[in-house]
């Protein structure tokens, strides 16, 4: 029976724990924190995310909760510039959920498989060998065949393996607000404003009546340029953008993935579907007994998700006028023109 040990219990974690003990192989699943966190990072959840979280019966009770974005809203200042329908198809859906929740029906479905994470027993080292891995956690040794670190940016398993995570913070904070709103216009619909300088805010609809508002200013709720009746703030914070990627996902028979791999600016929405796309081909890949190749693809695919987010993210951020009055123009077009919004919001979506 092929044993693996997991270090992380986040979407990309539990994903891969869930795939590889739903087809047999036995998992030990590692977290540091002492229980499943209350707080939401990542929100969207795209089509490709869904078709892998099917088989599990994890997607069907995602979507049962989730909020299923309409489309997305463009403004300048308080002043709406276009809006682009979602939806347009199968592959044009994206549901909104708070991590959180995603998290608790990815361990529900691995507990139904006789999986519990093991909390407050964070992975500390390893030693790796020819025929597998022991694995040293706060409550002891474990032999694996396999060990996947999935324990995010700061990851142990990556300091441990020695490999860099090369590249670069974005200058300045971002802000972060998760909040209860009462009679917000457009609930199910993403708004994003442009304002002045290139900075940008967005809100991001979680729940019913729960939105995620992020900006590249120093306070999300006071950056939103129109109002919003807040009820309940529940998080609020700010953050550092890093752009990164290692070189190697893979040393002998330790592997990473998700953000122990990559980390990118939050445009596009990508993050955790990168990850959950990791857990999905190392799972598999594991299961059939063809490693060779799961580097190369995943670090292609990880690239690709970056490069495509830091396109985004200059174009929602241009600074000189013509390139602001570009993509106002553009923005517009899209909203007018239905083969264009499409063909945007299908650029948005891919990857």
């Amino acid at each position: 029976m092929l044993r693996v040990a997991i270090a992380g219990a986040g979407p990309t974690g539990l994903t891969a724990a869930l795939e590889l003990a739903r087809r047999g192989a036995q998992v030990e699943i590692f977290e540091r924190r002492d229980t499943p966190s209350p707080f939401s990072r990542a929100v969207g959840i795209l089509p490709r995310s869904m078709e892998i979280l099917r088989p599990s019966g994890v997607a069907e009770r995602i979507a049962a909760e989730a909020v299923r974005f309409e489309g997305l809203i463009i403004h300048r200042g308080a002043r709406r510039l276009a809006r682009v329908p979602l939806n347009f198809d199968a592959e044009s859906r994206i549901w909104g959920l708070a991590q959180d929740r995603t998290e608790t029906h990815l361990s529900d479905a691995l507990r139904h498989h006789g999986v519990e994470v093991r909390y407050g027993d964070p992975v500390e080292g390893f030693a790796a060998d020819a025929t597998g891995v022991t694995v040293r956690s706060r409550s002891g040794e474990t032999r694996a065949d396999w060990l996947i670190g999935a324990d995010g940016v700061h990851s142990t398993v990556r300091q441990a393996m020695g490999v860099a995570y090369p590249g670069h913070d974005l200058p300045g904070d971002w802000s972060i607000a998760d909040v209860d709103a009462e009679g917000w216009p457009n609930a199910a619909w993403f708004n994003g404003f442009l304002l002045p300088g290139g900075d940008v805010c967005v809100v991001v609809p979680l729940e019913r009546a729960r939105f995620r508002i992020i900006s590249s200013r120093p306070d999300a709720l006071k950056a939103l340029p129109v109002p919003m009746n807040v009820t309940h703030i529940r998080r609020s914070g700010s953050f550092t953008i890093s752009i990164r990627q290692v070189e190697r996902y893979r040393q002998g028979r330790v592997v990473l993935a998700g953000d122990a791999a990559h980390c990118h600016s939050p445009v596009g929405g990508r993050g955790m579907n990168l990850g959950i796309a990791d857990a999905a081909e190392l799972a598999q890949r594991l299961l059939e007994g063809r490693m060779e190749g799961y580097a190369a693809s995943r670090h292609a695919a990880g690239a690709h998700v970056i490069a495509q987010s830091e396109r985004g993210r200059r174009l929602l951020q241009a600074q000189r006028p013509p390139a602001r009055m570009a993509v106002t123009g553009l923005l517009r077009l899209a909203g007018a023109a239905p083969p264009l919004g499409r063909a945007l919001a299908r650029q948005l979506i891919s990857g």
